[in-house]
């Protein structure tokens, strides 16, 4: 017997709660739904765990649930989330697929069939405070300092440069940070921001995961150094993930930070922000020979094989991703993906920016589609916080983090 309840599994983030709920509300009283929302926030772990790790989606636990191109292969292999391909033939999204740009699409693509919709975007970038940067009396403080004009930052080094220059404590102002908490996530990202800013690769030429390269020695080597800067990076980095770094930075507390886009645009909308219209995004720093390159990863909508509400779910679905809603997440907070929204004026009038993300993508790097990606994923957390945490020799750290990585693909 269905349940009168639609849940949904959400991950926690003031901006995607309230967009949700708001575009629930007005597609029950367009369509005349009469099912009662369930809608459950939860941050990164729990929510992998209730959807995938317990079965949730497969069980019928969740109609819809939000979940990331990380998820999105374990999700297909394990017959978790539904086929959307024969709901899309009948009746698609308002203009399908070529309202959205193809690097937001292809990641939930699996032998011909489409099995989630875009709901949250945006690359990792540069976020600093143009106020800082623009401002005649830094200038002159920093040139007298360094003997040269203060500049966005282009390589790690630079990063680190101005962050020591900006790093105020007494002010509650710090030069930069990383999100450094280990939840599988923040700091495989930074893994391989690190790696690929250096001309490296996550895989050596016979297509085979590679963490032990120079490019991964020379990166993380940096990283360790930087978490161990207090002259430069915030004291909670540690416990920050992108969102409480974000919130750091909206706070004002922040001169600059390597995050996603998302955390820009939320310093306009979000109420008590100290940093609104002083705000602006450039490329990820890279190492001394390598090119900035940003990270692509992103939420979309998928409906789970064991829901109830499989109709009602896809007409959502396709209701939460039309122009008007898209538009709607992203002045609550979140980023949303069509064209139409990056180049919407009002978006644009809110945050000067927002027409970067079409450039933004061209640049983009994603992580592998594996269906032991979160396996691998949480070796190289381990490495990661080995390496700040610890003073081991870092190539002996990525040696052995690659015999467990060997074991698992090999097993």
């Amino acid at each position: 017997m269905a349940s009168n309840k639609f849940r949904i599994a959400v991950r926690k983030f003031d901006a995607f709660e309230k967009a949700i709920e708001k575009i629930w509300a007005s597609f029950c009283k367009e369509k005349g739904c009469k099912l009662e929302l369930e809608a459950i926030a939860l941050d990164l772990h729990p929510l992998y765990d209730t959807i995938l790790k317990d079965k949730g989606l497969a069980h019928g636990n969740w109609d819809v649930s939000l979940i990331n191109t990380d998820w999105i292969t374990e999700a297909y292999t394990s017959n978790s989330v539904e086929d959307l391909t024969p709901y899309i033939e009948k009746n698609p999204p308002s203009d399908f697929p070529n309202g959205w740009s193809r690097s937001l699409l292809y990641k939930q693509e699996f032998e011909g069939k489409t099995v989630g919709l875009p709901f949250h975007d945006g690359p990792e970038c540069l976020i600093y405070r143009k106020d800082l940067f623009e401002s005649v009396e830094e200038g002159v403080d920093f040139y007298a300092e360094h003997g040269k004009p203060l500049k966005i930052p282009k390589t790690w080094d630079d990063l680190i440069e101005v962050a020591e220059f900006f790093n105020r404590p007494e002010q509650d102002l710090y030069g930069t940070t990383f999100a450094a908490y280990p939840d599988g996530h923040n700091t495989v990202f930074d893994f391989c921001l690190q790696l690929w800013t250096r001309n490296g690769e996550l895989f050596d030429n016979n297509q085979q995961i590679k963490l032990n390269s120079d490019a991964a020695i020379e990166g993380m080597e940096f990283y360790r150094k930087a978490l161990k800067n207090r002259n430069a990076i915030h004291p909670q980095s540690r416990e920050f993930d992108s969102v409480k770094s974000g919130m750091a930075f909206a706070n004002g507390n922040l001169a600059m930070m390597v995050n996603w886009f998302g955390f820009a645009s939320m310093c306009e909308f979000l109420e008590g922000s100290k940093v609104k219209g002083k705000v602006d995004i450039a490329n990820v720093p890279a190492g001394p020979t390598g090119e900035g390159t940003s990270l692509n990863a992103y939420w979309m909508y998928v409906i789970g094989s064991g829901s109830q509400h499989k109709e009602i779910a896809y007409e959502f679905i396709q209701y939460a991703v039309n122009e008007k809603n898209d538009k709607l997440v992203t002045l609550k907070g979140a980023i949303g993906c069509r064209k139409s929204t990056w180049h919407d004026n009002d978006v644009n009038n809110e945050v000067p920016y927002y027409h970067k993300l079409e450039e933004l993508h061209k640049n983009t790097r994603s992580l592998p589609r594996k269906s032991n990606w979160s396996e691998i994923a949480d070796v190289i957390d381990q490495l990661v916080l080995e390496v700040i945490n610890t003073s081991k020799d870092i190539k002996m750290i990525l040696d052995s983090a690659q015999k467990k990585v060997d074991h698992i693909e090999n097993n």
